[in-house]
């Protein structure tokens, strides 16, 4: 494959997450985040050389942070910087890999846009702003959700009329496929597996959340659907919950549309159960302080988690483990063990002094000797973007 750097990008409405990853290096020469771009507080945040640093850029917009980013890409990149990978939420079924960016590649993210109205409208802001600035590098779109383009139909479909789909493309595409991806084929290498013949349950647990079957490098089901808000509970969203509470609130109560969906993805999942927090690290302290409403957010987290899993093993032949990944994934021991304890069905278990010393990018086996095996693995969705980046990059230069 070929080597050098690339400049990962990651853009939201108001932000823009950035790394400039080596395939070759394990640390990321420097990465950052601009945050509350179009206000007067906007700024932008980097580590470089272990040293943080801020720079207060108010009023600037994605064009005008990435300005400000480019002399810092170019002093830590020199002529090592061979690309831009971009990571774009919604591919609907256009892309099953990533795709050079030029003009198709862009009229295709706009007519996924209805898709994903919170996502890709930013993610184009992103890459057009780079386009101008970076005019003379290849440029790649990593979508999320090209790896479940393998998903089989009866696992993407609804029971709904099919027009619905063949003229409108309302299915299940599910996200985070660029987590997924890269933890199963890291779990198959610290297991000695390989990729093309390893079966694993995976969780990317964060303020989104999502389960994903994946056999032989392929995602076979997940609990995403047409957008992020099916599934599990999560930070702010509600996941699954009947279709008819739309009726039933705007005919009880009034509610129109607009303030039905802002509720469902904004103001539920662990807030709206708890009353206090989206992250889970405060409904922790606050559950062992004897917040009701924070243990029992904690409680439907896990059950919810568990059911999940338990439904995406129907879609493997056998498990070679359990995978956990994401900020909740990775740090909370607590949301492992509540979890794997409604999964004895699978023979599940874990060592409790090994769960413990998972946290803060600790990676590794947490099972009991005997079990199948159950692995924290700190998700690097930068790496798999640039390593996906390179791939399409050398891939047009063999076809050239």
């Amino acid at each position: 494959m070929q080597s050098g750097t690339i400049l990962v990008i990651n853009c939201g409405s108001s932000s823009i997450k950035f790394a400039l990853v080596n395939a070759q290096q394990g640390d990321f020469a420097l990465s950052g985040l601009a945050e509350r771009l179009g206000s007067a507080e906007a700024v932008l945040h980097w580590q470089l050389d272990g040293q943080k640093h801020d720079l207060a850029i108010a009023g600037a917009d994605h064009r005008a942070a990435l300005a400000h980013l480019l002399p810092l890409v170019q002093q830590v990149a020199g002529n090592q910087l061979v690309g831009i990978g971009h990571r774009v939420v919604h591919g609907g079924e256009h892309f099953t890999a990533a795709s050079r960016i030029d003009a198709a590649t862009l009229a295709a993210i706009r007519a996924t846009a209805p898709l994903a109205p919170l996502h890709n409208p930013a993610n184009l802001q992103g890459i057009e702003a780079a386009l101008g600035l970076f005019p003379e590098l290849p440029q790649v779109a990593v979508f999320d959700t090209a790896f479940h383009q393998t998903l089989p139909e009866h696992a993407y479909r609804y029971a709904l009329p099919e027009v619905l789909y063949r003229e409108h493309g309302v299915r299940r595409y599910g996200f985070h496929g660029t987590s997924h991806r890269y933890v199963s084929v890291r779990a198959a290498e610290l297991s000695g597996l390989p990729v093309s013949n390893s079966c694993w349950l995976s969780a990317h647990l964060g303020n989104g959340c999502s389960t994903c079957a994946i056999v032989d490098g392929q995602s076979r089901d997940t609990s995403m659907g047409l957008t992020p808000l099916e599934g599990l509970a999560m930070g702010t969203r509600s996941g699954d919950v009947d279709a008819n509470l739309f009726g039933h609130l705007s005919r009880t109560l009034g509610w129109s549309l607009e303030k039905i969906e802002q509720m469902l993805n904004q103001h539920s999942g662990l807030l709206g159960l708890s009353g206090l927090s989206n992250d889970m690290r405060s409904l922790e302290q606050a559950s062992a302080q004897g917040h009701a409403g924070a243990s029992l957010a904690i409680e439907v987290f896990c059950y919810r988690l568990a059911k999940s899993l338990a439904a995406m093993s129907c879609a493997l032949p056998r498990l070679d483990g359990l995978i956990f990944t994401g900020g909740i994934g990775e740090n909370s021991a607590l949301v492992r063990s509540k979890t794997v304890a409604h999964l004895t069905l699978l023979n599940l278990q874990l060592e409790p002094t090994a769960n413990a010393a998972c946290v803060r990018g600790q990676s590794g086996p947490i099972e009991l000797p005997g079990h199948p095996r159950v692995l924290v693995i700190a998700t690097n969705e930068e790496r798999q973007i640039a390593l996906d980046t390179l791939a399409t990059i050398q891939l047009v230069t063999d076809v050239n």
